[in-house]
């Protein structure tokens, strides 16, 4: 196989292949035992019809478009190989040139197939790039505020013989109703006032209510069948409590936690509360190497794929088209890390992903592990993420006051450092469940979808017979999945000249996207 490439833009190729007669030799053999497989022909066995019989009775320019529907895909995905293109899209796949439709078999398949591909870019130098992150400070209003939310968790409720106030728990019933038709209702409903949790202008109506007063409001309704909907709200207050607070002594910390004193529990919750904020700083000094990279690497982007992604979204056009790109681009950045860095995720990797997953989720891990799309998009983000990793290690992090921060304890997982042979102690837990401060939300991007996921690039067919035996309908062939589980490019009516015998039935094929370039 020979192939050539011609740059069309600076994010799309023409790619012209050219595979002589010899290298079709299996699939040819693969094509004709398919079709002795399907056909009817009097005086042979299915299965057993030979060749020159069916070159006769169906026509050899059938079998050559049988064994390349079956064979394009292979060699398109090793052109790509071959020449180092990443692609972004689906290629638009031409057949220019096919074997000699009778006598000898020679002669060569010859195809091109444009496609829009990751440009060529250089990353900057990562020991030369400094970012700037927040200070980790943990201030006496933050253990306050964890000491109070733990307050809350062992506070008890009394019932109030007043009005409703801000703070308060209420128990109330609720209707809602559409031009004077109730559409629904519900009685006894536990409300902490002013959660906003609920309806919009709930707390603000149930405020200064006694016990069996009502209120009515109009709302729009988030979610039901009405979803979206004005309707007219009745709220009725059936019961009134406060929360009271137990006080922050010795008592209150045995009862809440495993320590014995309040200078005890206040260490503890200050050391979380730094951790965590430690980890948020390291989630802030990921973003900002990306947004750092965003800045310093010019980086075309192929109008097709982002026309493509915006395709049928509502909402302002110019505003999604600034998003989709920049998604694209973090996404041809990072991926780019992944290469550079030898970033790669291992079995263990994905598996903690998955059962943290099941259990933040309530889905059962066989159901996340059987989606071969969701997986092969989980492995692209947590190759990502450790790619950053790696190049976090490598960068100069500095706190808005100068000082020098230290990455490792972030970035030694991805650098497959050993853990300590001894754990550190580990700082006693409160009862209840840690303190409330956040995690630092991962990050969520677009995953690069694999090619078991991907459909096939949409390409024109070449001319075809149809067997002319009674039962030879053709199977719609579909390309032999890869090991990478990879359809073939189905492609265009031959350019170069059109076989004598009739067009094979009409199946629209098209190769899975690789591996290296979906989106």
């Amino acid at each position: 196989m020979k192939s050539t490439v011609k740059n069309l833009e600076p994010t799309k190729v023409k790619l012209t292949v050219e595979v002589p007669a010899e290298e079709l030799d299996q699939p040819m053999k693969a094509a004709y035992k398919e079709i002795s497989e399907q056909v009817s022909i009097p005086g042979f066995r299915k299965g057993k019809v030979p060749a020159r019989i069916i070159d006769q009775r169906i026509g050899r320019s059938y079998v050559i478009q049988t064994a390349i529907d079956k064979s394009l895909g292979g060699f398109y995905r090793d052109a790509l190989v071959e020449n180092n293109i990443q692609p972004l899209a689906q290629p638009e796949v031409t057949i220019e040139e096919i074997p000699a439709e009778s006598g000898a078999f020679e002669g060569k398949l010859v195809f091109t197939a444009e496609v829009e591909r990751v440009p060529e870019f250089d990353l900057p130098e990562l020991g030369d790039i400094e970012i700037t992150v927040d200070q980790v400070k943990v201030e006496k209003a933050d253990v306050d505020a964890e000491l109070e939310n733990l307050r809350k968790r062992f506070g008890t409720l009394k019932a109030a013989d007043r009005p409703v106030k801000d703070g308060d728990f209420v128990s109330i019933d609720l209707t809602a109703t559409i031009d004077d038709e109730e559409i629904d209702s519900m009685a006894g409903v536990s409300y902490e006032v002013g959660s906003h949790t609920m309806i919009d202008g709930l707390d603000e109506s149930l405020i200064g209510l006694d016990v069996d007063e009502d209120a009515t409001f109009e709302s729009t309704l988030a979610g039901g069948e009405h979803a979206g909907e004005k309707a007219v709200i009745k709220a009725v207050v059936r019961s009134v409590k406060v929360r009271e607070l137990p006080e922050v002594d010795e008592d209150f910390v045995q009862l809440a936690s495993e320590f014995d004193t309040v200078e005890e529990l206040t260490e503890d919750l200050e050391k979380q509360i730094g951790d965590q904020k430690r980890a948020e700083q390291a989630v802030e000094a990921r973003d900002r190497l990306v947004e750092v990279l965003v800045e310093k690497v010019e980086l075309p982007l192929p109008a097709g794929v982002i026309n493509e992604a915006i395709e049928g979204r509502e909402g302002d056009e110019k505003e999604l088209r600034a998003q989709a790109e920049e998604s694209l681009r973090k996404e041809i950045l990072l991926d780019r890390l992944v290469e550079e860095t030898g970033a790669q995720v291992d079995q263990q990797d994905l598996l903690q992903f998955v059962f943290q997953a099941s259990q933040t989720y309530g889905i059962e891990p066989q159901q996340l592990l059987s989606d071969q799309q969701q997986m092969a998009a989980v492995y692209a983000e947590l190759a990502r993420t450790k790619a950053v990793a790696l190049s976090l290690a490598k960068v100069t992090v500095k706190d808005s006051d100068g000082n020098a921060v230290d990455m490792s304890e972030f970035t030694k997982d991805a650098l497959g450092e050993e853990a300590a042979e001894e754990e550190k102690p580990a700082a006693k837990k409160t009862a209840a469940k840690k303190p409330a401060a956040k995690k630092a939300p991962a990050k969520k991007t677009a995953a690069k979808k694999e090619a078991e996921g991907e459909e096939k690039p949409a390409a024109k067919k070449t001319a075809a017979k149809k067997p002319a035996a009674k039962k030879a309908p053709a199977k719609k062939t579909a390309a032999k999945k890869e090991a990478e589980g990879e359809e073939k490019p189905a492609a265009k009516k031959t350019a170069a000249k059109k076989p004598a015998a009739k067009k094979a039935p009409a199946k629209k094929t098209a190769a899975k996207k690789e591996t290296e370039g979906d989106k």
